[in-house]
């Protein structure tokens, strides 16, 4: 992607190659990032997982959510608690959902714990680079909630994981001061580390 081109633009681009993944692709894609998330060891009995529930033209975290859930992880997913300034918060996803404004289910919980407590996020992208660096879809509700891992870049938790097709990848972006680079970022083909980060 030039480097000229805006970020409207980019996000275009990205969100229409990730609209042109066929459905037989999809569901394969999704199967094979579940497999590559649990080679790691990320998902364990006990641990605190953020998660989110894909829109239709993301890479499906639905087998990530069962797959959390068989392994007994405590799993929470993120309701707008402001959006006036675009605001969430992660919450345990062990009450029913209600549908938000954004036509994404969110919890009805109350448990809202520190995010420094949850020990991996895994988060929507539009696009991201080989440093792991991060394009949402522009109003910034990750940025806010995981700006904690800009101010303590030396913060270990929660790790930040990615999840997109391999077609959102581009070969650079430009971060902002207020973006969050990720630790990791799990295609169906490739895991993708920040190079800060320890192996």
């Amino acid at each position: 992607m030039p480097a000229a081109a805006s970020a409207v633009e980019l996000r275009r681009l990205l969100r229409a190659r990730r609209r042109a993944v066929p459905a037989d692709l999809r569901r394969k894609a999704a199967r094979a990032l579940v497999r590559r998330v649990l080679a790691r060891g990320w998902l364990r009995a006990g641990r605190r997982v953020g998660l989110y529930l894909s829109m239709t033209e993301e890479i499906d975290s639905l087998p990530l959510l069962a797959a959390a859930r068989q392994l007994h992880c405590h799993v929470y997913l993120p309701r707008v608690t402001r959006y006036r300034d675009n605001r969430m918060s992660l919450f345990a996803a062990t009450a029913p959902l209600r549908r938000g404004r954004y036509g994404i289910e969110e919890p009805l919980s109350r448990d809202r714990p520190p995010l420094r407590q949850l020990d991996i996020i895994f988060v929507p992208l539009v696009g991201f680079d080989s440093q792991c660096n991060r394009v949402g879809m522009g109003k910034g509700f990750y940025d806010r909630l995981l700006a904690v891992r800009r101010s303590a870049p030396r913060l270990r938790r929660p790790l930040l994981v990615g999840l997109a097709y391999d077609c959102q990848q581009v070969t650079r972006l430009l971060p902002q001061p207020h973006d969050v680079r990720l630790d990791f970022v799990v295609t169906e083909s490739q895991l993708h580390r920040a190079p800060t980060r320890d192996p």
